[in-house]
């Protein structure tokens, strides 16, 4: 029993000292380090080291061109960032690898990243927050066994993983051909999702006043993304049931959810007997000319103008106050 615990001891110290030995021929090559290069490992690829380089690529810190596939030590250790490879993670060296046996966290390389550019305060903590609940955390639980595996539903990482090449024996051309279609597809997906949280979050001062002014009922004299900024500014506890505003060329009243994990709901659902009219049957049932449509879900309607929504919203909130 003694001499197992010795030669555990034993390779616990050679594990240590070849770390070191790979952070001192890291430290020394530091002059060699390519400016905003990024390696990670060859062979299959998986969804965390692209999404790690398209986190990378998109917030500015590495070129494309210069992200390097390979386990060549001595070629690694000439990167800016490594990811997914070289069994260390040390954030304030660029070190992003979540392999070794000393490491028993919950991130991948993806995960390990964005927790990076928070730290480095590249983006804000709702930034991360935004990111990591939007995409990074499922890649983190795909690329560690701990998603569910749903029949019929296709993740993000799924898609990736469709990128690799079919046959088993593919060439190191193919393979590298195949990488880099999937961060091209990676790096849209990112940029897609920063793009929209900037433009949603460009509206949060029209959604703050619109909330100060209005009760029962929100109104937007242009369309905009409303839902997330709502709640994030106490939405929960606010009193507003509907919202008004432009959809296309047409306008809409739509339900409020009555939570932002309860998006399926609505507050207060829309007449029963406008549920899944069109046009003429809805214009009969309203008396409002510019009816167009209910949906069959009581949530959302939609009306010819401005003037035409809120005769609807009228017939509703009088519904409302009948019933209680």
């Amino acid at each position: 029993m003694q001499n197992i615990q010795e030669k555990r001891v034993a390779a616990g110290r050679e594990r240590q000292a070849l770390e070191q030995s790979v952070v001192r021929r890291y430290d020394k090559m530091v002059e060699k380090k390519v400016n905003r290069s990024c390696g990670i490992h060859d062979g299959t690829f998986h969804a965390d080291e692209v999404t790690a380089c398209a986190l990378l690529i998109v917030f500015g810190l590495i070129d494309e061109e210069k992200i390097i596939r390979t386990r060549d030590s001595e070629l690694l250790a000439q990167c800016e960032y490594i990811c997914d490879v070289g069994g260390i993670y040390e954030p304030a060296k660029k070190l992003f690898d979540h392999h070794q046996v000393d490491y028993q966290g919950p991130l991948s390389s993806a995960g390990m990243v964005l927790l990076y550019l928070k730290n480095q305060k590249i983006i804000t903590e709702e930034v991360y927050h935004f990111f990591n609940e939007s995409l990074v955390r499922g890649v983190d639980n795909h690329d560690n066994g701990l998603d569910p595996q749903i029949p019929g539903v296709c993740t993000y990482s799924h898609i990736l993983a469709n990128f690799t090449p079919i046959h088993y024996e593919a060439e190191p051309e193919e393979l590298e051909a195949a990488f880099r279609e999937a961060l091209t597809f990676s790096r849209g997906h990112v940029q897609r999702l920063w793009d929209r949280y900037q433009y949603n979050h460009s509206c949060r001062e029209i959604i703050a006043e619109a909330m100060k002014t209005s009760e029962s009922f929100l109104l937007f004299e242009r369309a905009i993304p409303w839902m997330d900024v709502f709640f994030e500014l106490g939405g929960e506890e606010h009193p507003a049931q509907f919202i008004v505003m432009p959809s296309g060329t047409h306008w809409k009243v739509r339900g409020i959810p009555p939570s932002p994990h309860d998006k399926m709901r609505v507050r207060w659902p829309l007449p029963k007997e406008w549920a899944g009219l069109l046009e003429e049957e809805l214009k009969k049932r309203t008396g409002i000319e510019g009816a167009i449509f209910c949906h069959k879900g009581r949530f959302i309607s939609v009306w010819e103008t401005k003037e035409d929504a809120l005769k609807a919203l009228d017939i509703i909130l009088q519904q409302q106050r009948e019933t209680a």
